[in-house]
């Protein structure tokens, strides 16, 4: 069942078509003026890349990584994993589920503990 695209010629407006069988005839109408005078356009597709990928693409972090490194979730933790593995060293299954669970939102309770507003430190 594919699904094609088209713009209107009419008002520019772009639709998608769900075609049920190949032996279907296809007369599309624009959905948003009616005119019959479509042109068929390349559909889009979408990339989904593994966090693997994501991370053999993004390569080691730097020694001085930039303000926004640590900000995605997806990179807590690979510094220690690194340096665990130059260090030839088994990492334990404590700290490997605590990376784990923080890539998955779930901070753990050190870091929970962190997160109490800071006083206001300027002086009056």
């Amino acid at each position: 069942m594919p699904i094609y695209e088209f713009q209107c010629r009419a008002c520019n407006k772009k639709s998608s078509f769900l075609i049920r069988s190949a032996a279907h005839s296809l007369s599309p109408a624009c959905p948003a003026c009616g005119s019959s005078d479509l042109v068929r356009t390349i559909a889009s597709f979408a990339y989904h890349k593994s966090l693997q990928t994501i991370h053999e693409e993004s390569g080691p972090p730097t020694r001085f990584p930039g303000p926004d490194y640590y900000k995605d979730p997806r990179n807590i933790g690979r510094w220690a994993e690194q340096k665990f593995q130059d260090m030839g060293v088994e990492m334990p299954s404590e700290v490997s589920e605590m990376i784990q669970a923080a890539r998955e939102g779930v901070l753990p309770n050190s870091v929970k503990d962190l997160q109490t507003p800071i006083p206001d430190a300027t002086y009056h």
